[in-house]
């Protein structure tokens, strides 16, 4: 069974997302520990970020450094977070996060909540950066 992540690059599961190339997703996490939380993904679905092949690990990164610079210029904040932890998605993926301090990083806090129109209009902002 495909992974919640393949669902979403298949377009059987709506994301918010902000940013697509032929080998790589980001969109934005529906349960969000900052505001501008977002997902790097690779579109193959491989369980573990160190099992992907070569040039696809090697893509991910510059991928996810475009992401991170966009979010970076609309959403208020000292950096960025990188966090790879994946036990949530059976999917190799790349959490980046808004960051004050290390704190914000606590994936235990209680997430942000946001509303569909709210994500819709982040999203946009962050894609037109």
């Amino acid at each position: 069974m495909p992974s919640l992540f393949t669902r979403i690059v298949n377009g059987e599961v709506p994301s918010y997302k902000l940013a697509e190339s032929e080998d790589y997703l980001a969109f934005l996490d529906v349960k969000p520990v900052r505001i501008g939380h977002a997902l790097v993904i690779p579109k193959l679905e491989v369980d573990h970020l160190f099992d992907l092949e070569g040039e696809l690990l090697e893509g991910i990164l510059p991928f996810a450094k475009e992401v991170a610079r966009k979010i970076k210029a609309v959403v208020p904040c000292t950096r960025i977070g990188i966090s790879v932890i994946g036990l949530e998605v059976p999917h190799a993926h790349i959490h980046l996060i808004p960051i004050d301090s290390l704190a914000d990083m606590d994936f235990t806090r209680t997430r942000v909540e946001l509303s569909p129109a709210e994500f819709t209009d982040l999203a946009e902002r962050i894609r037109k950066a």
